[in-house]
């Protein structure tokens, strides 16, 4: 399977890393002061939108580029690797594909001409409202529910660890609607629910380790009225459609993330072992430090091709379970040790906030426990290897 890129999409890397480095990514000063509090960096997010990069696998006719899954995911790399803060990286995620994809692939075209123009411009923030205080990884167990009244739908229930949740304009709702099914998973219905709907309200926003500048919170529905036409894809089977659509997405798109952040991890880090000496001679030399190096380089490349085979399989609609949990488990162990390790080259001042390594360590923690916890991931490999 060859994974080279087309000259277009290497130019379009390049434009991205650029554009990001120099328009998008804030003075170190500016960002330890949205880390601190834990603000949403509005600046750097108007920027992505205008740039066209928030509408990216979108078809024109919505207000986004036709790009296929592997340019996407190029695009999240080259953001992630020129620095683009892993809150805003995460915002982003949940916004394009999380929610947008969902109502792209599943809507109807009402639904898509009313809500995608405004997700691919940035101006209606979305997310997914799936994980409830005790439905986490078995999600299938959510206690919402949706009861069918004259007109739609009234949701009653709490979601939590919402990306986006403070600010977004609408998400994509996975809620219980046939309370007598044989499987749970074929007991739920997925909707489209507007920030002003009546009976919908957001928590307060939550204090998070890592990816602080990514607001989240629990979304709250009290008799909470949902227009029929909100319905997203079949009723019932909102949670096996938009598990498999996500699935797929997630572990290219949102991994490429991740992929960046090795680049850009690995690039620090080898900068910075050529300008500290120690003992007369700049610690690159020291093969201690030159293992190190080496081991990022390895986990970088490894990584850009899982997440390059992903987005081909993806467009093939051939992804699996156990492709999708290989990639994301490799990824999040990658990511975990490569922040350790640049935090361990940086010595005493990788400790400090100032030189943003030690952001890596609180911001990779997330992948681990996020979308599918490792152990989910562990798990669905095992059962896969076993059965072969």
């Amino acid at each position: 399977m060859e994974f080279s890129l087309t000259e277009e999409q290497q130019i379009f890397y390049d434009q991205v890393r650029r554009y990001i480095t120099n328009e998008v990514v804030l003075p170190v000063e500016e960002y330890l002061r949205h880390d601190h509090a834990g603000e949403f960096v509005w600046t750097s997010w108007t920027k992505l939108g205008e740039y066209g990069l928030l509408g990216l696998p979108y078809p024109e006719e919505y207000g986004g580029s036709g790009a296929d899954a592997l340019t996407t995911c190029l695009a999240l790399e080259a953001a992630s690797r020129s620095g683009l803060d892993a809150g805003t990286m995460l915002a982003w995620g949940a916004h394009t594909i999380l929610c947008g994809v969902a109502i792209w692939k599943l809507g109807t075209e009402e639904q898509k001409q009313k809500y995608l123009p405004g997700i691919a411009s940035g101006e209606a923030i979305g997310g997914l409202g799936l994980t409830e205080p005790n439905a986490g990884s078995d999600a299938t167990s959510l206690h919402c529910k949706a009861e069918r009244v004259d007109g739609g739908w009234v949701l009653n229930g709490t979601k939590t660890f919402i990306t986006n949740g403070p600010i977004g304009a609408q998400f994509v709702v996975l809620a219980r609607t046939d309370p007598d099914a044989a499987e749970d998973a074929m007991a739920i219905s997925a909707f489209i629910v507007e920030r002003d709907f009546d009976g919908f309200a957001a928590g307060p926003e939550m204090d998070k380790l890592g990816n602080r500048t990514s607001t989240t919170s629990e979304l709250i529905f009290e008799d909470c009225f949902v227009p029929e036409a909100n319905l997203l894809g079949q009723e019932n089977f909102g949670f096996l459609l938009v598990g498999r659509l996500i699935l797929g997405w997630e572990r290219s798109c949102l991994l490429a993330a991740a992929v960046g952040g090795l680049g850009a991890g690995l690039e620090v880090s080898a900068r910075y072992a050529q300008e500290r000496h120690q003992f007369n001679r700049p610690i690159a030399a020291f093969e201690a430090v030159q293992h190190k190096l080496a081991d990022m380089k390895i986990a970088y490349e490894a990584g850009k091709l899982l997440i390059y085979r992903m987005a081909t399989l993806l467009e093939q609609d051939e992804i699996s379970l156990l492709d999708a949990a290989v990639a994301k488990e490799f990824l999040t162990r990658a990511s975990i040790r490569t922040a350790d390790e640049a935090v361990q080259i940086h010595g005493g001042y990788g400790y400090m906030k100032e030189y943003l390594v030690e952001r890596g360590i609180r911001d990779a923690k997330l992948a681990s426990i996020g979308g599918g916890t490792s152990e989910v991931q562990l798990s669905i490999i095992a059962r896969a290897l076993v059965k072969m």
